[in-house]
């Protein structure tokens, strides 16, 4: 960060040295006063793009997410099987009895006995309850 403060405030005092030599040049009348006018409007949005690329570079990486790896150790303690398990990712979702049985073309009574398993497997009484401790226990992300 201090150099990036010593970076702009040289870059900075550049700019203004080169703009009091063009003063120096327009006061003298060598240079008309479009072409002036131009050379400032030059280094200014010359110097706000480079400002901007050097702040949109710098802005912090967002930290790459890891793969989700499933605890297969409590996934086979708990005896979980195949279907509870796209059931749960379903439920997980915020999907409805309705929806994840026809997600995983399932009639919604074979949902609610799959269900009714999980929670008894994961030892809660509500779908909230059965994510939350699936996505401790890392059976689901």
């Amino acid at each position: 960060m201090r150099n990036l403060i010593w970076i702009f405030g040289v870059t900075l005092g550049l700019a203004s040295l080169i703009l009091k030599g063009i003063e120096l040049y327009y006061s003298v009348s060598i240079i008309p006063t479009e072409l002036y006018i131009g050379i400032v409007a030059v280094l200014f949005i010359g110097s706000a793009i480079w400002i901007v690329n050097r702040f949109t570079s710098m802005s912090p990486k967002e930290p790459g997410r890891k793969p989700f790896k499933r605890n297969e150790h409590v996934f086979q303690a708990l005896d979980v099987t195949a279907q509870e398990l796209k059931v749960l990712k379903q439920l997980a979702k915020g999907r409805s009895n309705q929806e994840i049985a026809d997600e995983l073309a399932i009639s919604t009574n074979k949902v609610k006995n799959t269900l009714s398993r999980v929670y008894k497997k994961l030892e809660v009484d509500r779908r909230s309850m059965a994510v939350k401790k699936a996505k401790s226990l890392k059976l689901i992300s």
